[in-house]
């Protein structure tokens, strides 16, 4: 774990926050907002519905902050609350979809109501577009590393993985992603 000013200041405002003091909670909240934000959206893939999500996660951060005993473990438990919400919330989701899907399917002879939207092709695609077609398993692995900042023994943690294996999959999505934008180009 990197011991840097900011894991330093989050540990101070961690033990605020569990003395209940608002103001603590506030900087805490202001400091890990982005990140919790960018995550949300990579697991979720919705910006118009990351807030909703981010919120969630910010309640269960204050119910859950008092039982946290170790205020050095204070970002790979945040990040694992909001792994778990935003999967609670794409699992909601899934069964509102469902649940249409079979009110449309008894209501009308419609074919189209059992069709799921197909995926865009690579064709001349940048690498967001690429990204954005990725596994949320690996657009969070991604985003963890590169845009959070997280390092290998981190993500492992949140993950709850092997570091061996969060190497693993940094490689080969990588040389993936390097492929595909090499056969795209040529």
């Amino acid at each position: 774990m990197k011991r840097d000013s900011r894991q330093i200041l989050t540990e101070l405002l961690v033990l605020k926050a569990q003395g209940w003091d608002d103001r603590a909670f506030a900087e805490l909240h202001d400091l890990w907002r982005e990140d919790v934000r960018r995550m949300v959206r990579v697991a979720i893939g919705r910006a118009e519905d990351s807030t909703e999500v981010a919120q969630d996660t910010w309640i269960a951060v204050a119910r859950g902050l008092p039982r946290l005993q170790d205020p050095a473990c204070f970002p790979r438990w945040l990040f694992q609350i909001v792994r778990r919400r935003s999967a609670d919330w794409v699992r909601r989701r899934q069964r509102e979809r469902l649940a249409r899907h079979a009110i449309v399917a008894q209501t009308s002879d419609t074919r189209d109501a059992a069709k799921s939207p197909s995926r865009p092709t690579a064709g001349n695609s940048t690498l967001a577009e690429i990204i954005a077609n990725l596994a949320t398993a690996e657009r969070e692995l991604l985003c963890l590393y590169y845009e959070v900042g997280r390092s290998q023994a981190e993500i492992a943690e949140i993950l709850q993985v092997p570091v061996g294996t969060v190497k693993s999959r940094l490689h080969t999505l990588r040389e993936r992603l390097r492929t595909q934008i090499e056969s795209e180009s040529s």
